[in-house]
């Protein structure tokens, strides 16, 4: 059983990662600019109140955690900036705590996967809109990357939802191309606290998506 601490525990993923882990026998911290939206009581989890942008509040917040879960948000509406910025100071708090284990969650579609098609169909769609989205998380993953961290960057496929209608093969999608593969928010829970035991991906950026 380990102690982890989730950034951006009020998130769709963020959620799932909570519930999932308590379900598990983890020891839980949820970081959140309001983390009773939660609505969960557990002996093994601790409610975090603060902003990722808080540099001493994320620090503290890492004081005796084994690995730390990022799942941000876009926390500023239509820029995104929250989400690179905020991955920058948590790996800087992990740095001065020792902390070497980051388990990171971005919505960039990329990768090898249908799902890149979606999110190239709605960055076309709303084209400015969701430029300074788009390069806030290519930031992100280069941030993560270009840190001396044990890192992992799960990439579900941007704005999927729906029911599961397949299996999803350990983060990478069928080679089929005509099988439609939907992930759910539990689908990416799961597949993020399988990283806590198994190291296979680290260093690795897969890709949950069709």
């Amino acid at each position: 059983m380990m102690k982890l601490v989730v950034f951006g525990a009020t998130g769709n993923v963020g959620q799932q990662v909570v519930k999932q882990a308590l379900e598990q026998g983890h020891e839980v911290t949820a970081f959140a600019r309001n983390p009773l939206k939660l609505n969960i009581k557990h002996p093994k989890l601790t409610l975090f109140q603060g902003d990722v942008m808080e540099s001493a509040r994320v620090q503290q917040a890492l004081q005796g955690q084994d690995i730390v879960v990022c799942t941000l948000g876009s926390g500023k509406k239509l820029t995104g900036t929250v989400r690179s910025q905020g991955t920058q100071n948590i790996i800087l708090a992990m740095k001065k705590c020792g902390m070497k284990r980051l388990i990171c969650q971005t919505t960039l579609g990329l990768g090898e996967s249908w799902g890149s098609l979606n999110f190239y169909w709605k960055y076309i769609m709303f084209g400015f809109i969701l430029r300074n989205v788009f390069a806030d998380h290519q930031q992100q993953e280069e941030t993560v990357k270009n840190s001396d961290l044990e890192w992992t960057i799960i990439r579900p496929a941007a704005f999927i939802e729906g029911e599961c209608t397949g299996e999803y093969r350990h983060g990478f999608p069928g080679t089929d191309k005509t099988s439609k593969l939907k992930i759910t928010h539990a689908d990416v829970a799961d597949f993020i606290l399988k990283q806590l035991v198994d190291d296979f991906y680290l260093y690795q950026a897969p890709s949950l998506s069709y």
